[in-house]
Order: structure tokens, then C-alpha cells, then sequence
């Protein structure tokens, strides 16, 4: 049985405060291959946290997480940030697009910091933009695409690498409806590939598409 690309177990975060703060309790969570889960919780109730956590972007207080099968708690800042780099796409809700660059060349960025070969960069950025649906649009600025391009342009960006997880950081908060709608659709479609997405949000309608919804409240994770 293959491993689950995300692996909790007993996961804690504490802040230094006085009293410490503690953000994250306990946490359990298993997360299988093309599996669509949304986490969705008030403001301050540790969703950032656990983004972060998930995205290798911070070390937990205690507790595993395993990613792909590899124990991350223990890892140094090199080999996490070549892991994060190698398996974690990451979606905001800033799209993060640079203005004075075409929407392939934002998307081949994405390799920069990677180690990937220059050769084929483009190609394989246009192939990228061509399964986001946006081939049309390889040439054109930021400032010409509708929010959902923007957002479809990131999420192209996201996936260069190949990566085995998606991370959405309220993906569609700067959406109107339909733009939101066409960026789930697409969601269903690249779940349908089999790539694993990890939803963070406070939108009903973006939490009821997922496969799957867990709730944070006070830094304690409850699967609905």
C-alpha cells in the first residue's frame, strides 16, 4: 500500500509567550494520493499555522509528520527546503504574478529556485499553462487576464514541478463567483489527474467541493 502523502500524528505548535501559546494540539491527519481535503476554521484557529506546518514553511513543537513517506520534524533547513521545493505546490490568494512579465515567463520562474534543467523550461511551462487551461494567453501581461486567469496562471506556476501536493491558501478570496467557480472546476480536474489538494479556507461554497472537510477550532483538527 503506497504511503499517504501527508502524515500527522500528535502534531504541536507552541509560541514562546507568557503564557506559551499554543496553536496546535494534537493534531491527526492522513491524507491519501489524489485525495481533496479542505480545512476550514474561524479567524485565529490555527489554519495559518497548520498551513505552514504543511507547507514546510515551520517546524512543529512536537509530534511527526511524515511527507511521502519522509519523517520531516527532523530534517535540516537544506534538505526541507529542497523537499518543500520537490513535492509542495503552493496557491495563494495574492496570485504573486510579476507585472512586467508574460504569464509563461511568471510560470518558468517557478523553476529558478529549484535546480530543474534550463533546457525545456519553456516547454515545459507552456505545457504547464496548456493543462490549467490558459495556451491562449502564454504571451500576454498580469494586467490583461481576469482574476481567475491570474489565479489559473499561479496555479500553472504551482504545478511545473510536478509536485505530489497542492496547498491553497484561500485560493479564491479575491474571486467573484464565477471566477471561483472556474478555479474549482479546475480543482475537480486536476484531482481527476491525481494530483492530492489541500484546501485552506473560509468559504462554504470553496470547503463543499472538497472530498473531504476537517474543522479547526483553538488549534484542534476535527474531521466533519
Amino acid at each position: 500500500m503506497p504511503e499517504p502523502v501527508i502524515e500527522l500524528d500528535a502534531i504541536g505548535r507552541e509560541f514562546p509567550a507568557d503564557p506559551p501559546v499554543r496553536a496546535l494540539s494534537e493534531v491527526c491527519l492522513r491524507v491519501e494520493r489524489s485525495d481533496y481535503l479542505a480545512v476550514v476554521g474561524p479567524s485565529g484557529s490555527g489554519k495559518s499555522t497548520l498551513l505552514n506546518v504543511l507547507g514546510l514553511l515551520d517546524t512543529p513543537t512536537s509530534g511527526s509528520y511524515r511527507l511521502d513517506g519522509v519523517e520531516t520534524t527532523t530534517l535540516g533547513d537544506g534538505a526541507r527546503t529542497r523537499l518543500r521545493g520537490s513535492r509542495i505546490g503552493f496557491v495563494f490568494q495574492s496570485f504573486h504574478l510579476l507585472a512586467h512579465r508574460s504569464v509563461v515567463e511568471n510560470v518558468m520562474l517557478a523553476e529558478l529556485y529549484g535546480g530543474q534543467p534550463r533546457r525545456g523550461r519553456r516547454e515545459r511551462a507552456l505545457a504547464a499553462l496548456d493543462r490549467v487551461g490558459l495556451g491562449h494567453r502564454v504571451g500576454f501581461r498580469p494586467d490583461r487576464l481576469s482574476g481567475g486567469e491570474r489565479q489559473r496562471a499561479a496555479i500553472a506556476r504551482a504545478l511545473l514541478g510536478e509536485p505530489s501536493l497542492l496547498l491553497c491558501d484561500e485560493p479564491t478570496g479575491n474571486l467573484d463567483s464565477r471566477n471561483t467557480d472556474a478555479v474549482l472546476d479546475l480543482f475537480d480536474e486536476l484531482r481527476g489527474q491525481g494530483l492530492t489538494i489541500v484546501v485552506i479556507t473560509h468559504e462554504t461554497e470553496v470547503s463543499g467541493r472538497a472530498a473531504r472537510r476537517a474543522r479547526i477550532v483553538d488549534g484542534l483538527l476535527v474531521e466533519e
